[in-house]
């Protein structure tokens, strides 16, 4: 048995059937060492009725009630030590043996060691004819194992994952992955029942071949960090090193492909989780421009449709607000598009009384002139320092100061925090109820942001980032992208990433000596695109910038390089 709503309205949970119960399986990843490198056991399932149907996946299924009478015949792991690996008070071997015995009955390859405590090199016909007997329940893994004298290789799978089956799905299991070596001298066969084909493949082929053959998403997950590896021993030493397995349980959104897992790295995994926390797939793994998202009780999130490389999926525009007047605010009007205003003013639940700004870059603000028309509402934000590549149409009636707060409601209140960097002007605004901060372009949820001097200041930047750390936040909503959860860790991260670009500057100065700066460019932005490298060059230019008011960098024309000492 093989396993591997309407836009701006919320779920109710109380309106959703109860998440149908677990069950307990177990599924062995089977390699070996081919001559193209590592090769993984693939089968694929029968024509059926589940998710899974037609699926190709790894051997595995079931717990069998019958199969705690096998860890007699488990070598070299008892109950104790399995249990504790995984996190479990008791009969963790239950997973080893159905592993094991799972294994056999699908793949046809046994991991046993016979009666004179040698490795079984060949399946003969005699035990072959269990397979089925054991797939069918008509005998027990106690009774075949005693019937050959056999001791199941417990101690030659090592324990890697699990993942639980999202609740909206009508058939759940909760399964144990476990990697293994194939024995070298047995030849797999797929038992032509559930399995009606196999294939040996590298994880790479398996994974260039992901439109062709339909694959889980714990296969695929699987699959990709299995490329990183070039022999099979490098993977069981990878799973037996003492670590914590996370609980790996995909979230099931909605969008315009129709019901999709969402994993943990993909952009919208926080933002589902956050609006469909019983995984009924009311959420959406996708940012639809014109579409209205009910992020919480006082957040309406608009994407304008200016999808690009420096966009993402588009500028967001937030409406925050509620309360007993109902009345809203407009965070980033977004760019001048007519059809992005009606969407904002059809999506606004009461009337529109504040249009804020993060910053006035032509994606953000242009679209306030329009808005102000309609509302009569008036624009709050800040004029930038330098006025190249700015909204030159921004006429703000007031320009806030760091720390201004702007009350919307009785306990709705927007605080302005100054963050220049990206912008002399950039303002993320924090919805203090819900720890949730707008925050523009300061931090996307697609990709870094580009730091352009003379308005873009590196140091300023990281100041900036340093700052929000001091700032109990629970949400980031980004000018582009999905919502972001654990706000600190992102900024960290953030700052992490500057730094070790900033090493790489040096490193590249060190080595090369006073260089122009599209020389610098190749060397430090190497993992960059060269698509991207007329961008790249702004944000270079800032870090040499930051480095030469560090006194680590001098300019002699168009040439950096290292200042002396």
């Amino acid at each position: 048995m093989t396993h591997d709503r309407g836009p701006g309205k919320e779920a109710s949970s109380d309106a959703q059937a109860a998440p149908r119960p677990l069950r307990a399986a177990a599924t062995v990843v089977v390699m070996r060492d081919g001559s193209q490198g590592l090769e993984v056991l693939l089968l694929r399932r029968t024509e059926s009725r589940d998710q899974a149907s037609g699926a190709w996946v790894f051997p595995g299924g079931l717990l069998d009630a019958q199969d705690r009478h096998g860890h007699r015949h488990c070598r070299g792991l008892d109950d104790a030590a399995a249990s504790a690996g995984m996190g479990l008070p008791s009969d963790g071997l239950d997973y080893y043996v159905a592993a094991l015995r799972e294994c056999f009955e699908e793949s046809g390859l046994l991991l046993a060691h016979g009666p004179d405590g040698q490795p079984v090199s060949q399946v003969n016909a005699e035990m072959a004819a269990w397979r089925q007997r054991l797939h069918q329940r008509e005998a027990t893994i106690d009774a075949f194992c005693t019937q050959f004298g056999l001791q199941l290789a417990a101690d030659r799978i090592a324990y890697h994952a699990r993942w639980v089956t999202p609740p909206i799905r009508p058939k759940r299991w909760d399964t144990r992955f476990f990697f293994a070596v194939a024995p070298s001298q047995q030849e797999s066969a797929h038992d032509a029942v559930e399995l009606v084909e196999q294939l040996w493949l590298t994880p790479e082929q398996a994974i260039a071949r992901g439109e062709e053959l339909k694959m889980l998403n714990p296969t695929r997950i699987t699959l990709e960090l299995l490329a990183q590896f070039s022999h099979t021993d490098q993977v069981m030493a990878h799973a037996r090193q003492p670590r914590t397995v996370a609980l790996k349980a995909p979230r099931v959104a909605d969008g315009p492909q129709g019901m999709m897992p969402v994993a943990p790295d993909h952009f919208a995994w926080a933002e589902v989780g956050k609006l469909d926390p019983q995984g009924h797939g009311t959420a959406s793994y996708a940012i639809v421009p014109g579409q209205a998202v009910r992020l919480s009780k006082h957040v309406v999130r608009v994407t304008a449709d200016n999808s690009g490389v420096m966009t993402g999926p588009g500028t967001n525009t937030y409406l925050v607000g509620g309360g007993a007047r109902n009345e809203w605010a407009v965070i980033d009007p977004g760019p001048a598009d007519q059809r992005h205003t009606d969407a904002i003013l059809a999506a606004a639940p009461g009337p529109i009384r504040w249009i804020l700004t993060t910053h006035t870059h032509v994606d953000h603000s242009p679209g306030a002139v329009e808005l102000h028309r309609r509302t009569g509402a008036p624009v709050i934000g800040r004029i930038a320092d330098f006025p190249n590549n700015q909204d030159a149409s921004f006429t703000p009636s007031h320009q806030p100061q760091h720390d201004e707060r702007l009350q919307l409601d009785e306990g709705i209140v927007l605080r302005a925090v100054h963050t220049p960097g990206h912008a002399s002007n950039h303002i993320c605004w924090l919805l203090e109820s819900e720890n949730m901060l707008f925050t523009g372009d300061h931090v996307m949820g697609t990709s870094t942001v580009v730091i352009g001097p003379p308005d873009g200041d590196m140091s300023a930047y990281l100041e900036s980032l340093r700052g929000l750390l001091a700032i109990d936040l629970d949400w980031f909503a980004p000018g582009h992208g999905f919502l972001m959860a654990r706000p600190h860790t992102v900024v960290e991260g953030l700052i992490a990433h500057r730094l070790r670009r900033e090493d790489k500057v040096v490193q590249a100065l060190t080595e090369l000596g006073p260089s122009p700066i599209d020389a610098l460019l190749a060397r430090v932005y190497d993992d960059v695109g060269s698509g991207l490298h007329p961008v790249a060059r702004r944000s270079l230019t800032a870090h040499l910038l930051k480095l030469q008011r560090d006194g680590r960098a001098q300019a002699d024309g168009e040439r950096w390089s290292l200042s002396p000492g």
